[in-house]
C-alpha cells in the first residue's frame, strides 16, 4: 500500500541529533503537489524572507520570475523543463525561476558571487516556506537557453534553478512508480565529519 502524504512527511523529518529551526528539520523536496493554491499573502512572505538574504556587497543580485498555475509563465517555465520534470512539476501551483545579475551595478565589474547569493536566497525562500507549510522544490533539469529566450531574459544575467512551490499532495497522485520510489525514500545526508574540516581530510573538532 502506498504511504500518505502525512505518513511520507513524517518519514522525511529531519533527524537532527542537535537544535535547529524547526522549519530546517521539516524541509524537503516533494514532487507530489495538491492542487491546492498559494495565497498571495503567503507568496509575499516568501520573497520577503528571499529579500533579505545577505549579498556580496549588498548587491541583491537576485530577480525571480513567478508563474501561476495557467499563466503564460507558468507554461514557458514549464516548457524549459525536462520532461521527466514535466511530468510531476505541471501539478504545482507555482513555478519560480531564479536569476542572478552578472556584474555589480555600482561600477559594472563582474560579480563572481552572483549565484552563490542567488543560491542563499533561495535558501531562505524555501526555509520560509517550509515555516509556513508549504513545500518547495528546486529544480536543475531545464534548458536554461529554452528559458532565457521564452521569458527574454537579457544575457547579463545568469539563470539559477527553478523551485516548484506548493502544498505537499498525495504520492499516489504522481504518473509512475519510479518518481513514486523517490517520493517514499528516506532522506540521508553526510555526517559532519565528512564535511566540516580543520584540513583537508581532517575533520575538524566541534565537541
Amino acid at each position: 500500500m502506498t504511504l500518505s502524504a502525512i505518513e511520507v512527511d513524517q518519514l522525511k523529518q529531519a533527524s537532527a541529533t542537535e537544535e535547529v529551526l524547526p522549519a530546517m528539520r521539516s524541509r524537503w523536496s516533494p514532487r507530489a503537489f495538491s492542487s491546492r493554491s498559494v495565497s498571495p499573502a503567503d507568496l509575499r512572505k516568501v520573497f520577503e524572507a528571499a529579500r533579505w538574504a545577505p549579498s556580496s556587497g549588498n548587491e541583491q543580485p537576485w530577480r525571480f520570475i513567478v508563474g501561476l498555475q495557467g499563466s503564460d509563465t507558468f507554461n514557458k517555465i514549464l516548457s524549459s523543463l525536462a520532461e521527466a520534470n514535466q511530468l510531476w512539476a505541471s501539478k504545482a501551483p507555482v513555478l519560480i525561476l531564479g536569476v542572478a545579475k552578472k556584474d555589480f551595478s555600482n561600477n559594472n565589474r563582474p560579480n563572481p558571487y552572483a549565484l552563490f547569493d542567488l543560491g542563499s536566497a533561495s535558501g531562505f525562500l524555501v526555509l520560509q516556506a517550509a515555516a509556513n507549510a508549504l513545500s518547495a522544490h528546486q529544480i536543475g533539469g531545464f534548458s536554461k537557453d529554452a528559458a532565457r529566450a521564452a521569458l527574454g531574459i537579457p544575457e547579463t544575467f545568469e539563470l539559477g534553478s527553478v523551485i516548484a512551490l506548493g502544498y505537499q499532495g498525495e504520492p499516489s497522485t504522481l504518473p509512475n512508480e519510479q518518481l513514486l520510489n523517490r517520493e517514499i525514500a528516506p532522506r540521508s545526508r553526510k555526517s559532519l565529519d565528512e564535511i566540516v574540516l580543520s584540513g583537508w581530510g581532517v575533520p575538524a573538532t566541534l565537541a
